[in-house]
């Protein structure tokens, strides 16, 4: 019998997660407001809107729930109702059912961290957000390992590929990111995001013992300016002016990814440098972003 996936709000990476499952022989429910991307994939399309909880009720039961929804805007509304409220939601639909599903997966961020002074984190730092995004993000990660069903949350860096191009676009245009003072970036390409939930959700599976808590960021922390720079070589642009502040909102920190190397992922992209490599080979670099 197959096991059943449930992916709530399946946009890029939960596509993409998706149909790296639906190879491995899972059964893949994909929900989303407007499911028609999905179709002419193997991906069983479920149109709902996951703030509407008398809606809740046609989810169907699943053996791994993964919760990979996004803010429709960059304001406090959309956070509450995208990350904690939708969250909160579903515990509550799955919770008071009979078949509990064997975990709930919350797709979190690396913005729940304050450090900006070039401070190494893993999943033992200290999380004291500033801003709304990363507060309201922390309180649905607290909600969920708080439940009774249970979770684990992972927190990706920035993520980057197909149709993620801004920083190459600002390269392009000549913009270069300061080298003094060093501004600590983190990244994951998007293959890698979705890699990692599917290597989690096999741990899962397995019986393997897993955490309820994943930093999930490729294996080199690296100032902007090392990335700009390596770009503008081969983009074969010299540089016209230095970003301002690019960094203010995520700020600089080096994120430490040995928790979840320990458990054998291994990425296809372990640096910036492969992933960037073979999005300007192929053109991704170009494509519109996936909803």
């Amino acid at each position: 019998m197959k096991n059943t996936s449930l992916i709530l709000g399946c946009g890029d990476i939960g596509t993409t997660l998706g149909l790296q499952l639906a190879e491995a022989g899972h059964r893949v429910i994909g929900v989303r407001r407007h499911p028609q991307s999905l179709d002419d994939t193997p991906i069983e399309p479920l149109a709902l809107d996951l703030n509407d909880s008398a809606a809740l009720a046609q989810l169907p039961e699943a053996d791994i729930i993964v919760y990979v929804a996004s803010a429709d805007h960059f304001d406090e509304t959309a956070y509450r109702a995208a990350y904690l409220d939708g969250l909160k939601a579903v515990l509550d639909e799955f919770g008071r059912r009979e078949a509990a599903p064997k975990r709930v997966f919350f797709v979190s961020s690396t913005g729940v961290y304050a450090q900006q002074d070039g401070e190494q984190v893993d999943e033992h730092s200290p999380t004291e957000p500033h801003g709304f995004s990363g507060q309201l993000m922390l309180a649905a990660e607290q909600a969920l390992q708080a439940h009774s069903l249970p979770g684990t949350v992972v927190r990706f860096s920035g993520i980057y590929g197909p149709g993620r191009d801004r920083l190459i676009q600002q390269v392009r245009e000549g913009r270069m990111g300061a080298a003094i003072p060093p501004m600590y970036t983190n990244r994951i390409h998007r293959d890698d995001c979705a890699g990692v939930l599917a290597h989690l959700i096999e741990m899962t599976l397995a019986e393997r013992e897993i955490d309820t808590l994943y930093l999930a960021s490729d294996c080199e922390p690296v100032p902007l300016h090392e990335v700009t720079a390596w770009l503008a070589q081969r983009l074969r642009v010299e540089s016209s002016a230095t970003m301002q502040s690019p960094l203010k909102r995520r700020s600089s920190k080096r994120c430490n990814n040995t928790r979840l190397c320990e458990t054998g992922y291994r990425f296809r992209y372990p640096t910036f440098r492969e992933g960037y490599a073979e999005l300007l080979a192929t053109g991704a670099a170009t494509r519109p972003e996936k909803a």
